[in-house]
């Protein structure tokens, strides 16, 4: 039998209902709405921000991640490129953009080494972001003019010990992870080698092929072309890798045990971005960095994959930037 229910009874029993919707709001509010939050980032086109023009070797590095993280996030990856100062115009604004996965940087050893040589930079590398996967590599060639009598890593470290003084280096500029690549094998063997900065990397290999300069220090992809074509020598790869297509390039570290000097290249997020959003990301570029085509792909932009998760990836830059500090007050650099 239905019983009308008298209209205080009927109020009573509202708000009553009211009160249990507001309490499981305030739940949902207090326990769930992270893990919603973080199933649904991202909603919005994402920037990353790259500190060089574009064409050039992070830019190309960029324009090869960006489209697949695009894919598999569902929203656009828009790379903004903000050249200048070695990164740090881009580094600066990536720190103070908001901390919400929107707004990433694809950063280089670069912005590690700037902080020991412009201590008044507006941020902190290892402060202002939290590391969110580790990329790629970029592997260095140490290349010299065919009259140059060493062909082998060996060779070469013994050439140097032996005529301190005699040779000079060419690289693309003072505080580059190629200078400072050649200065930490300086170092290591006790060798003086002059120093010859470059404003850029793409008068070295002709002046070492015409021997302006004996030895010069470039990407991969600068160095091989010529020394297939017998030009020049590819002496050495800086880390300790083979190279696809220059396999009998031997590395540094067969004269020197452990030696590595590569720029790598980090995806980075503004200090505070929320945990799940850095996982989500994080998963999403090692997705795609061990997809079957992307070592090739890297390989023809002179580029190795390289993924390291975060948590890892935090502690790894600060050994580098440590190491970097190393090599620049043993070797008394200064970017003044």
């Amino acid at each position: 039998m239905n019983e009308r229910l008298h209209p205080d009874t009927r109020s009573g029993a509202r708000r009553r209902l009211l009160g249990l919707v507001a309490l499981a709001g305030l739940a949902a509010g207090a326990g769930i709405s992270p893990h919603v939050q973080a199933q649904a980032y991202p909603s919005k086109p994402i920037r990353l921000l790259v500190g060089y023009s574009a064409g050039g070797g992070v830019d190309a590095m960029a324009r090869l991640l960006a489209p697949r993280l695009s894919t598999l996030l569902g929203q656009q990856v828009i790379v903004d490129n903000r050249a200048g100062a070695a990164g740090l115009i881009a580094g600066d604004a990536a720190a103070k953009a908001a901390a919400d996965g929107y707004t990433l940087m694809l950063a280089d050893s670069s912005l590690l080494i700037a902080q020991h040589m412009q201590p008044r930079m507006s941020f902190d590398p290892l402060k202002s972001f939290v590391p969110v996967a580790a990329v790629f590599t970029l592997p260095l060639v140490i290349v010299a003019g065919n009259e140059v009598p060493a062909r082998t890593p060996r060779e070469l470290v013994a050439l140097l010990k032996a005529a301190p003084g005699k040779y000079s280096f060419a690289t693309s500029g003072v505080g580059t992870v190629q200078h400072l690549g050649f200065e930490m094998m300086k170092g290591l063997t006790h060798a003086f080698v002059v120093h010859i900065p470059y404003r850029g990397a793409s008068q070295i290999v002709p002046d070492v092929i015409s021997g302006q300069v004996p030895i010069g220090v470039v990407s991969a992809t600068a160095a091989m072309a010529q020394a297939k074509a017998g030009k020049l020598r590819a002496i050495a790869v800086m880390s300790p890798v083979k190279l696809a297509g220059a396999e009998d390039v031997a590395p540094l570290s067969d004269a020197l045990p452990g030696f590595d000097a590569a720029p790598r290249l980090f995806v980075l997020a503004p200090a505070g971005t929320p945990a799940a959003t850095v996982e989500k990301l994080s998963e999403a570029i090692r997705t795609v960095m061990t997809a079957p085509d992307m070592a090739q792909a890297a390989a023809q932009q002179g580029a190795v994959p390289a993924f390291m998760a975060s948590a890892p990836l935090a502690t790894d830059i600060v050994r580098e930037s440590a190491a970097w500090g190393k090599v620049i007050r043993e070797q008394k650099i200064s970017g003044q």
